[in-house]
């Protein structure tokens, strides 16, 4: 579509692509064709093949490197932003993190890795918006750090996820078991592969409805669970059970707001970094949306509201509905739905099928994660292999839209779910989750870096900042903030690795489970830098123009110019929403 009939749309929002610099025509080959070309082919397709349905879907699509379809709606992405990766680092997780820490350290951990979280995406948003790379928030660190250290950003986030497919995989098999099943639980993470296997059938549509629709069932839960919060801590539970007279806040008191002192807040980080992990990929998941530009700033402000209302206001209550003491929360770790403090204080108030509920929506956010995992890793590997980072069959886009191989590549991994099951499953379950702690954390610090550095080499080309169409809430300030935060955090896990809850003595072992994510890490980027032979970019070096998105300022000063007439209540309103 010509940028003068792209302004004609009603749809457009004031941006309009380019594949090389503003000023530079893209060039296609013989085989190519344009991206605009290659989504008109996917229309003209049958219903089956387009949504992955026929022999003929499987085929290579024609037109450039990593054309994947841009069908995502924003709806899509606004659920994707304020509910995606809600699963069982909060409802499972949280109990571990509750015994550790206590319910005051439990709000402070999550608090403090929300106001990270809330500073990276803004930060990924104006970077997304900016450059609309499609398949992975990695290159940014490519492009405006280090090359051998986007190589090493690439490859450790599909790992990440590639290690969370499993994991997922055995907490919702684990999780049937609270209803006394006897049948295997190697039988139902077989049924749950083959279900996250049926819906990556379907593409990119088939993970953004997957993902709307769950989302939309786990913020309901979470809803009601608060206002029923709200009422057991009245006194207004079924009479005979714990909540029936007025509760309060009595677990701030008795047994008390912290448990193990600094340490035990130490000690939540890391699970708390663990149930924000995901919440990058709504900027992943923008390169597929059909108006990025226009829906990925609207999306992104959605954060704000997941982060207070959906996680702290609702371990709000699970702080004050159950004491840090509970048994049954001890060694919960993440693949226990009994452990949960979502179903033990449904349990105690006598509340007769909540719990069920509860662990349903459980199941279905784990299986959610888990498709989440296949969704980010296949995309990470599709754009890395674009960049010669990885083998160029990653490359393969089929004409329904589909990463295949990557696709295929990421479900392969499943079957370290069965592995669980032996006498040593525990201990390997235990690595896995090693392995996928801390990675999220290195992946929003290199996201905080990566808009540092554009900012400063924006300027350094003599741009200013009225020329950047979304920019982050706090600026510059709230990337440093992020990274400050990130390192501070990595510090504290780096202490309990060092001297663990319960005065063990240290160990090698002890260490390497809490901080296994470094040295892999630390793997990756020697790796990179000996394939790439490429270091740290100085300022000059980094090319603001490349891949950067067309501007109508027209139109966008024209919609500056509405939102500053409204009234003060709608203004707020817009900056909120």
């Amino acid at each position: 579509m010509a940028d003068s009939d792209l302004k004609k749309d009603p749809e457009y929002s004031g941006f309009s692509y380019s594949d090389e610099k503003q000023d530079v025509a893209p060039q296609y080959g013989a085989d190519e064709i344009s991206l605009d070309a290659a989504q008109s082919e996917w229309h003209s397709l049958s219903f089956w093949t387009r949504n992955g349905c026929t022999v003929e879907s499987f085929r290579r699509r024609k037109g450039p490197v990593g054309a994947l379809n841009t069908n995502m709606k924003p709806r899509h992405l606004h659920m994707i932003a304020i509910g995606g990766s809600i699963g069982a680092g909060l409802f499972v997780g949280s109990g571990s993190a509750l015994s550790n820490g206590g319910p005051a350290a439990l709000l402070l951990a999550f608090g403090i890795i929300g106001i990270m979280i809330f500073n990276v995406v803004y930060a990924l948003g104006e970077l997304a918006v900016m450059y609309p790379v499609s398949g992975g928030f990695y290159t940014y660190s490519t492009r405006f750090i280090d090359p051998s250290w986007g190589f090493a950003m690439g490859w450790n986030y599909v790992f990440q996820w590639a290690v969370v497919l499993p994991l997922e995989l055995t907490v919702a098999g684990l999780t049937v078991e609270y209803w006394g099943s006897d049948v295997s639980v190697a039988v139902w993470i077989t049924i749950f592969w083959l279900v996250i296997v049926f819906i990556n059938v379907f593409g990119t549509l088939g993970y953004a409805e997957e993902e709307f629709w769950s989302s939309l069932l786990k913020l309901i839960a979470i809803v009601i669970f608060m206002f029923i919060g709200i009422i057991l801590c009245a006194g207004g539970g079924p009479a005979g059970h714990r909540y029936d007279e007025y509760w309060g806040a009595r677990t701030f008191y008795d047994p008390g707001a912290f448990a193990n002192g600094f340490k035990g807040l130490c000690a939540v980080f890391v699970t708390a970094a663990f149930a924000f992990s995901g919440t990058e990929l709504v900027g992943l998941a923008a390169a597929e949306a059909q108006n990025p530009a226009k829906a990925l700033p609207g999306a992104i402000k959605q954060v704000f509201w997941r982060i207070t209302l959906f996680y702290i206001l609702s371990l709000l209550f699970v702080g004050l509905l159950v004491p840090h003491t509970d048994e049954r929360l001890l060694g919960s770790g993440l693949s226990d739905s009994q452990a949960s403090p979502f179903v033990i204080a449904a349990k105690d108030a006598g509340l007769i099928g909540f719990d069920s509920f509860m662990n349903v929506v459980i199941l279905v956010s784990v299986i959610s994660i888990g498709n989440s995992g296949v969704y980010g890793g296949s995309r990470t590997l599709t754009a890395l292999a674009e960049q010669g980072y990885a083998p160029k069959i990653f490359a393969y886009i089929d004409k329904s839209g589909r990463p295949l191989f990557s696709t295929i590549f990421m479900l392969m991994f499943s079957p370290i779910a069965y592995v669980s099951l032996s006498a040593s499953g525990e201990t390997v379950f235990a690595w896995l989750l090693a392995l996928s702690g801390l990675a999220a954390l290195f992946t929003w610090g290199s996201i905080c870096l990566s808009h540092i550095r554009f900012r400063k080499a924006w300027n350094y080309h003599g741009h200013t900042l009225d020329e950047i169409p979304f920019k982050a809430i706090f600026g510059v300030y709230g990337s440093w903030i992020g990274l400050i935060l990130i390192f501070l955090v990595l510090v504290a896990q780096f202490a309990v690795a060092l001297y663990p809850l319960g005065g063990a003595d240290p160990s090698a072992e002890a260490f390497f489970k809490a901080y296994l994510a470094l040295p892999v890490v630390l793997v990756f980027w020697a790796g990179g830098f000996f394939w790439k032979r490429a270091g740290w970019l100085r300022t000059h070096q980094i090319d603001v123009n490349m891949h950067r998105r067309a501007v109508d300022w027209e139109r966008i000063n024209g919609e500056k110019q509405r939102v500053a007439a409204l009234p003060a209540w709608r203004r707020i309103l817009h900056v909120v929403f």
